[in-house]
């Protein structure tokens, strides 16, 4: 990520894109300021086949913390980001920003039972990342979620605000919010709050559900929710009117439609597309460039 100091009106996780966006994105950050209200959905379905191929090779030979398609996913979206910045924009306070690190966040299921507690995780990666780097931080984060003695820092926060009487914590809350737009909220309460992260996946195929729509929250930066489903068969066209069958990941992207425009998010998806077909791509530098 570029790093550049710090000017007035610029927040701890970001610069404030001044006069380096066009006027028309600047205003809609005004004429629409609610992020909830300029949700973009995206579904694209991938191919199995290649990176089934390489989660085999990956995984010879382990017998614990083996790669999966979610570690595949996560990495193709951190070198997306990596390689077309702007998608790590965000809008706060009517303004437009660039966030200054890429972070990705996720919910970890401490048991799969239904009264089992969630915890969130919260990573940072930059243009030196791997697939390899992601991997063993993910697996270290996923086992530190699942201790039972350990809450995460966003979830131990709120359980301490719950035991608040109501009418202070809507104060409380509302403070917050305020704080939140300009970019002021102690860094202690949400610094690893997974709707300030660049990236946030949650992975419903390893529950047995089909991927869908999410929204977005206007606490927070989030600008990027991507969601997983479950493995399945669907049909593969062919010029002469047949078809073969093949295994296929559904996925679905909810995006601020004011950080970028529909050419640009074509691009990302023809670029995450590329990068999940030669999945090998992932073991170089997210800094390397994909002709796409």
């Amino acid at each position: 990520m570029e790093q550049r100091p710090k000017k007035r009106g610029d927040r701890f996780d970001g610069y404030w894109l001044r006069d380096e966006a066009p006027a028309l994105g600047q205003f809609m950050a005004y004429l629409m300021p609610n992020r909830a209200d300029n949700e973009a959905h995206i579904s694209l379905d991938v191919d199995c086949r290649p990176l089934d191929a390489f989660l085999a090779k990956k995984n010879a030979g382990r017998t614990q913390d083996k790669y999966t398609y979610f570690h595949l996913f996560l990495a193709a979206a951190v070198k997306c980001f990596v390689l077309r910045p702007r998608m790590n924009r965000f809008i706060s306070g009517n303004r437009l920003y660039m966030r200054d690190h890429i972070s990705v966040s996720f919910v970890v299921k401490k048991k799969f039972e239904d009264k089992a507690e969630e915890g969130l995780a919260y990573k940072r990666y930059d243009e030196n990342d791997t697939v390899d780097t992601l991997h063993e931080s993910i697996m270290e984060e996923i086992h530190q979620c699942r201790r039972e003695d350990v809450l995460d820092n966003s979830t131990d926060m709120m359980t301490k605000l719950l035991r608040l009487p109501r009418w202070l914590l809507h104060i409380i809350v509302n403070i917050l919010f305020a704080l939140d737009r300009k970019g002021k909220v102690p860094y202690d309460l949400i610094k690893a709050d997974p709707n300030y992260s660049s990236i946030f996946m949650t992975n419903l195929g390893s529950i047995g559900m089909d991927s869908g729509y999410h929204h977005l929250n206007n606490w927070g930066t989030n600008s990027f929710f991507a969601m997983i489903g479950k493995k399945h068969l669907a049909p593969e066209w062919h010029e002469d009117g047949t078809y073969t069958v093949r295994p296929v990941i559904s996925l679905g992207f909810t995006l601020d439609e004011r950080i970028g425009d529909g050419y640009y998010y074509a691009g990302t998806m023809r670029l995450f597309t590329k990068i999940l077909e030669n999945p090998e791509l992932l073991e170089l530098p997210f800094s390397t460039p994909v002709e796409y």
